[in-house]
């Protein structure tokens, strides 16, 4: 079993409410700082309590995930986002206020601290009071988007699914099954659609509110300050967005004009994207979600034993929820624990492929969080996303050479590691259509309903719409992006996804030239938190943080040869 770190300066015993929490701030902005090595302490200080409320607030949204259907959980949830988190913003900006100012500054370590001081800085910049109760009703709405899928099922031969239970069908050999499916879900979906409109006009709203309240003309410009993007600017993101355009899509219009032959069929409809062009039944890992667990433990184990280690300590601790089930909010994540120094992993298994690709994903994610549990601050350990992606998808390629303990049949290994580079190359021009509508959305905040929906079509065409034949399901099309939960609840998270997906297929490249010294190279640069820039985070790792056209084309091309020898 694993525990708590062994507090120094909150109570052992200490209640998540305010009255208990603002003696502690209170403290900690009144105390008399006298040297270097006070003021250190007093970062030790408030970061054991930043941990502790962190933790808190991680198990309050953990348990609302898993039961969304249950109001005593949501309630716990917004009462932390109502009555706790708004009232310690302008502690926390007063916190900030005090460490800038002190005169002790200069004599802190300055390459240890130089991207912790430079958050907080940002954060000074970015602050306002008015903003407050703002992001506590942005935190609270954003919420209702969980809700609304998590409720979401459909019946198929009189029997209920969610609907990534459902999905599964979606991979089956019968085309008209397929279809019938895909056009059940999809009604499902836009029975709500003008209910999630609703919502994320009200969204849309109160971030362009946030944005000008903080000085800037939208909330994409905010948003790049507030995510701490030192590293690139939107114009870097655009120039992205050409070169997977140019470089990937043509390379997945092949494969999907191979798709369509395979087939046999004169055009592929959006229920044709997932079957297996063999004709075999879809791929099956395991059975099960303790299974799932099991085996990956023992992939994790074969690649390395403390990988392996990590994810029977998470066991043991019952740090997983992976099975989907109605009332269950969708997707998946792994959210650190800041006390603990471990995480928990929740996802939607219904026994497919995807479902092996994301344990890996959020297991990466995982490993870092393990290797990231003893840094000296809390903050040292917030990752910017760009980083906490290299983690995850990285994994997920990394582990392929050891994906024998989920398919006993050479055949079906070869399926699942073809399927895995597609899906590494697919990924790519869906992140530019998520990134780039975010960049109109919020650049343009005054746009209707109707101006949004021509917006997505304008901007998801160029990139292969999927590369299936939409006529007739114009309206389905059109609101895809509903189903991209980052759009909803975490803005302009997205982007990273796509960096860290090159820096992963580089990241592998390395492992398969060299596994020892490429795995030690990628535990290393996980092992430096955020103390680092983005840079020589990826330096360490023994790759770049380059996203141009040439870049692009280089690892798209080491990706479609290692196809090709499947």
């Amino acid at each position: 079993m694993i525990h708590k770190k062994t507090r120094t300066y909150i109570p052992a015993d200490l209640e998540m409410n305010w009255e208990a929490l603002e003696p502690l701030f209170k403290e900690l902005c009144d105390r008399l700082i006298d040297s270097a090595e006070e003021l250190e302490n007093w970062l030790k200080d408030r970061s054991e309590l930043e941990a502790a409320i962190e933790e808190d607030f991680a198990w309050r949204y953990i348990r609302m995930t898993c039961d969304t259907t249950n109001e005593e959980l949501l309630g716990k949830f917004q009462y932390f986002a109502t009555e706790i988190e708004p009232k310690i913003a302008p502690y926390s900006n007063d916190l900030n206020k005090k460490l800038v100012s002190s005169q002790y500054l200069d004599a802190l370590d300055k390459e240890k601290f130089f991207i912790y001081l430079r958050g907080v800085k940002k954060s000074l910049e970015l602050f306002r009071e008015e903003n407050i109760p703002i992001q506590t009703e942005i935190q609270v709405e954003q919420q209702k988007y969980q809700g609304i899928s998590g409720a979401l099922s459909v019946h198929i031969d009189d029997k209920e699914y969610t609907l990534e239970q459902a999905a599964v069908f979606l991979k089956g050999t019968d085309r008209a099954k397929r279809q019938e499916v895909w056009e059940k879900i999809t009604f499902r979906r836009l029975q709500d659609k003008d209910k999630l409109n609703e919502l994320f006009d009200h969204l849309r709203e109160l971030r362009h509110k946030v944005a000008l309240n903080a000085g800037f003309e939208n909330f994409r410009d905010y948003m790049f300050q507030a995510l701490g993007r030192f590293d690139y600017t939107p114009q870097d993101c655009y120039a992205f967005h050409e070169a997977i355009e140019k470089e990937i899509v043509p390379i997945l219009r092949e494969q999907a004009n191979k798709r369509k032959a395979a087939l046999s069929l004169d055009s592929l409809r959006p229920w044709d994207m997932d079957v297996d062009v063999s004709g075999k039944p879809a791929l099956k890992p395991f059975d099960g979600g303790a299974e799932l667990i099991e085996k990956s433990i023992q992939c994790f184990r074969n690649i390395n034993s403390y990988l392996g280690e990590r994810l029977e300590i998470m066991k043991d601790n019952g740090l997983f929820d992976v099975e989907s089930r109605k009332g269950k909010a969708p997707g998946g994540y792994n959210y650190p624990l800041s006390e603990t120094g471990a995480p928990f992993i929740f996802m939607n298994s219904a026994n497919t492929f995807r479902d092996l690709t994301t344990m890996v994903h959020e297991g990466g994610h995982a490993v870092h969080t393990f290797l990231t549990a003893d840094l000296e601050l809390n903050d040292f350990k917030h990752c910017p996303s760009e980083v906490a992606e290299l983690a995850s998808m990285s994994m997920e390629l990394i582990s392929m050479d050891n994906w024998n303990v989920y398919f006993d049949n050479e055949e079906d290994l070869k399926r699942a590691k073809r399927d895995q580079l597609f899906d590494v190359l697919k990924t790519l021009p869906w992140v530019a259509v998520v990134d780039q509508f975010q960049h109109w959305i919020y650049t343009n905040p005054g746009h209707t309903d109707a101006e949004r929906t021509e917006a997505w079509i304008q901007i998801y065409e160029p990139f292969g719409a999927g590369f299936a034949d939409w006529s007739g399901l114009e309206e389905a099309e059109a609101n895809l992006w509903q189903k991209q939960l980052h759009i909803f609840e975490v803005p302009f998270y997205y982007i990273e996804y796509g960096m860290a997906q090159l820096g992963a297929i580089a990241v592998w490249k390395n492992y398969k030239e060299n596994p020892e010294k490429g795995l030690q190279q990628y535990m290393d640069a996980l092992k430096l938190g955020y103390t680092k820039t983005i840079k020589e985070i990826y330096e360490t790792a023994g790759i770049k943080f380059d996203f141009s056209a040439s870049y692009v084309k280089e690892l798209a091309e080491f990706v479609k040869g290692e196809m090709d020898k499947l």
